[in-house]
């Protein structure tokens, strides 16, 4: 016979707070966490911070074997991409809450920013969302293979210079002002990428371009509409190629990105208005991409540069991570 008044089993749930304690208040984000701890029973929030030496990757495995079932990530794209790269080979959620420059993985996803109680909320109370994963191996001018994870976008070329090119310290005054400097410098290098890439097994073929991008998410900062057919649940890599001749190549590709991508494409008219591609800009699609550089060249993950490259080969992992979203 069933009691009239069960006693409710104990919660075995656990979260963990993976920070970068350079850009978070960490007592809001405690006080937050305690109240929705609290509310939906579970145990005691534990918290490890990143360091130089630790981006996230050490901490997230510290917490995976203190057997978290969530992991929120409070920190910019660079922190979330490393604490990814470990969680997503385990059975535990991410959560975010974005505390970057850019933010653009939680952009993406069109998810609050600035306010660190509605993030911790979500992160107890919202729902999984299974989004792709990119997965890529570098070989590095040393010879070297290096393997990473990444959300957001892989650059080669200008997107990988501008980075490098840019002042940290300007970077933490002005927040994503501080590219613009940077990408002025990048513009003036006048060298340009020669590769030799293959898209899902295809035939090899060659291009010459000023910057490529491999993208699982659209949109940069500025909310600028990059690649407008990418998703990250469509199975597949948007990759753009940038190849402009002279000064009429940037005024095509200013014109794609800012008027059509940026405009049209986000109006209901706009949107169905035929649009053509243009020999400056390129777009395709791909679930694999390997490329082999004539030399080495700079490269980025969602904004973290990682050396050079030679050659890389980048896979998506479809619904390869579950994100926490509002219900």
């Amino acid at each position: 016979m069933t009691p009239k008044n069960p006693v409710a089993a104990p919660h075995t749930h656990t979260a963990a707070v993976i920070y970068n304690p350079i850009k978070v208040d960490l007592d809001a984000i405690k006080a937050a966490v305690a109240t929705e701890e609290a509310a939906a029973g579970w145990r005691a929030t534990q918290f490890f911070p990143t360091s130089v030496d630790d981006p996230g990757q050490g901490a997230a495995q510290e917490a995976l074997d203190a057997g978290v079932d969530l992991v929120i990530v409070a920190g910019g794209d660079g922190t979330v991409r490393a604490v990814a790269e470990i969680v997503h080979e385990s059975a535990a959620s991410l959560a975010l809450l974005p505390s970057g420059t850019g933010n653009l993985f939680a952009r993406n996803l069109e998810l609050t920013l600035d306010d660190v109680e509605d993030a911790i909320r979500t992160a107890f109370t919202g729902v999984k969302r299974p989004v792709d994963l990119g997965l890529i191996e570098i070989r590095h001018g040393d010879g070297s293979l290096t393997k990473h994870a990444f959300l957001v976008m892989a650059g080669l070329g200008l997107d990988a210079k501008m980075l490098a090119n840019t002042d940290e310290e300007l970077k933490k005054k002005v927040g994503w002002l501080a590219y613009v400097s940077a990408i002025v410098k990048a513009l003036l290098d006048k060298s340009e990428l020669r590769v030799r890439y293959r898209l899902d097994g295809g035939r090899v073929k060659s291009v010459r371009a000023h910057t490529i991008i491999i993208g699982n998410c659209g949109s940069l900062q500025a909310n600028v509409l990059l690649l407008p057919d990418a998703a990250v649940d469509d199975g597949f890599f948007d990759i753009a190629v940038l190849r402009p001749d002279g000064p009429f190549g940037w005024v095509q590709i200013a014109a794609k990105v800012f008027w059509e991508n940026g405009v049209l494409r986000r109006t209901k008219l706009g949107s169905k208005v035929p649009t053509k591609d243009v020999h400056a800009l390129n777009y395709v699609k791909a679930a694999e991409i390997t490329m082999r550089l004539s030399g080495a060249e700079e490269i980025e993950l969602d904004g973290d540069g990682l050396g050079d490259a030679t050659a890389i080969k980048a896979r998506l992992k479809p619904a390869g991570l579950n994100v926490m979203v509002p219900r």
